[in-house]
């Protein structure tokens, strides 16, 4: 037996108090929640849904029976608004105007609305062709310094040039229009790839649909913006670019292999008319607090998040047309439940206050833990740091700790310490192209400069393990068969939930607040 040191003994002996229950006990726990959670009657629990306020009081419930105290607005509930916007296209209309000859759209074919988006109700823009849209002189690319955005549209190119990290292209990605909004931009084009136009297909097949903003405009990322719409890759050429200095072919080519683009104003004009319905809806954030008991480090509060909603009734699949999201996440929101259990169980006693969080909307874009970060049910200063998990995916043995943001902050030392307490090996995220780290609620946490990570049962790149990820994401990812059916890894669901017990008591008794690294392109964000 390897020697272990008194700080690692002590971790052992409290985790064997804590978890007074076989592994299958626990693991049964764990899945009774998703079977509440996830069953037909929840309907795939649609953000603001009548099923998602029972999902949201089941958690609640579980919170109050676990020992939590309320840390909602109402008891265990923070309320959230949002606005559900939806496009009359009947009354809706794209158009370009080149050489004073206007050219209409047609939906759905050349171009699509995004009503993500604030929409104005009527727009006449010049256009500017800016790239990639990126502002990241650090990284030595600029695409918008020698460009004059101000009244105009923007166009780009979603790609990816070389030499720029995975999480701060995903952020850059995310922060784009307030990007182009701070130099006066009304609206931005995106676009599908030419000659490969599934993405557009996808796009307008589903453009019917609603989408979901936060009522509090201060919090939408895409607040301002007068014109959000997609092109056709396919028609990009001819309706966009003909006369332009290099057509829209070949600047996606280069694109797809990371070349430095051009930047130029586009020779027409883009002209719209939106007729947008809102519909204003309530949605639930669940938060149940662990006070902590050290009379220096208990006003500081680690916040655990897990999301709760999942994206509702969709297009039938084999008969099915209830997507009850099992993995994604009532498997995370299950694991807040029975690790709040265990804490009482045990009872644990922490230097920190933990805040336990199920969140709303992350389906939406993140708009729950997008609101709670900016309202928390405590001073946002006294948050020093977030835990987050999403879909851990207990589908495989759990023989390593998969964490997204082991190279950003100093957390990483306590998930070290978490794993080694438990025999089990930290990796970082074997596929780093999937840029994880800003693309879950964790990244909500980093944009107020709180250090967060999130975590996941790991795997080797190119193994069965990861065969049976890459399987999961293709056949139940966001599919209706995302359901109670599924075969799941009980003694991996058991060793995972060990393995976070662990972390959440580390990071609530480290004797320091957690930190970025100095080198962190996020560090900026600390306040």
């Amino acid at each position: 037996m390897k020697a272990i040191n008194r700080h690692q003994l002590l971790i052992v002996i409290t985790l064997a108090c804590a978890v007074p229950v076989t592994a299958q006990a626990q693991s049964e726990r764990w899945w009774g929640d998703i079977k509440a959670l996830a069953d037909d009657s929840m309907r795939g629990r649609n953000t603001g849904s009548v099923e998602h306020k029972k999902a949201a009081d089941y958690i609640a419930a579980s919170f109050k029976a676990s020992g939590l105290k309320p840390a909602g607005i109402n008891g265990y509930i923070q309320p959230v608004a949002f606005v559900v916007r939806a496009l009359d296209e009947s009354r809706s209309s794209l158009a370009l105007v080149r050489a004073g000859k206007v050219q209409p759209l047609t939906l759905g074919e050349d171009a699509t609305f995004t009503t993500r988006a604030q929409l104005a109700p009527s727009v006449d823009a010049a256009i500017v062709f800016a790239g990639y849209g990126l502002d990241l002189p650090q990284y030595g690319h600029d695409d918008l310094s020698t460009l004059d955005l101000k009244g105009k549209v923007v166009a780009f190119i979603a790609g990816a040039p070389k030499g720029i990290p995975g999480p701060v292209l995903s952020h850059s990605r995310n922060a784009a229009w307030k990007t182009f909004q701070a130099r006066g931009a009304v609206g931005m084009i995106t676009f599908s790839s030419p000659g490969a136009d599934s993405l557009f297909i996808r796009t307008a097949h589903n453009r019917g649909g609603a989408q979901m903003a936060l009522a509090e405009s201060a919090l939408d990322p895409q607040g301002g913006n007068s014109l959000s719409m997609q092109v056709n890759g396919a028609r990009a050429d001819a309706l966009l670019f003909a006369g332009a200095p290099v057509g829209f072919a070949e600047l996606s080519a280069r694109a797809n292999t990371g070349q430095p683009l051009p930047t130029f104003n586009l020779p027409v004009r883009v002209r719209s008319t939106a007729k947008l319905t809102d519909t204003r809806i309530i949605s639930q954030n669940v938060a149940g607090l662990l006070p902590g008991t050290d009379p220096a480090l208990k006003d500081q509060y680690v916040v655990l998040t897990a999301h709760l909603d999942h994206v509702g009734v969709g297009r039938a699949e084999n008969g099915d047309s209830i997507y009850n999201g099992a993995m994604d996440n009532a498997s995370g929101t299950a694991l807040l439940m029975d690790v709040a259990r265990l804490f009482q169980a045990g009872g644990v006693r922490l230097k920190r206050s933990v805040l336990f969080v199920a969140v709303t909307g992350e389906e939406k874009g993140l708009l729950g833990s997008r609101y709670f970060a900016a309202h928390p049910t405590v001073a946002v200063r006294a948050i020093v740091a977030n835990l987050n998990t999403d879909m851990f995916l207990p589908i495989i043995p759990f023989t390593k700790l998969m964490v997204n943001g082991l190279e950003e902050s100093d957390l990483a030392d306590d998930v070290r310490r978490a794993g080694k307490a438990v025999g089990i090996e930290v990796i970082t995220d074997p596929e780093p192209e999937e840029n994880r780290f800003v693309r879950s609620d964790q990244y909500s946490f980093i944009l107020r400069g709180i250090p967060a990570i999130s975590l996941k049962v790991g795997f080797g790149r190119d193994t069965p393990e990861h065969k049976a990820v890459l399987d999961f994401r293709t056949k139940r990812y966001h599919h209706a068969s995302d359901d109670l059916l599924q075969s799941v890894n009980m003694e991996a669901a058991a060793g995972f939930e060990r393995a976070y017990f662990a972390l959440v008591r580390e990071v609530a008794n480290r004797p320091t607040r957690p930190a970025y690294f100095t080198d962190s392109y996020f560090k900026r964000f600390e306040r």
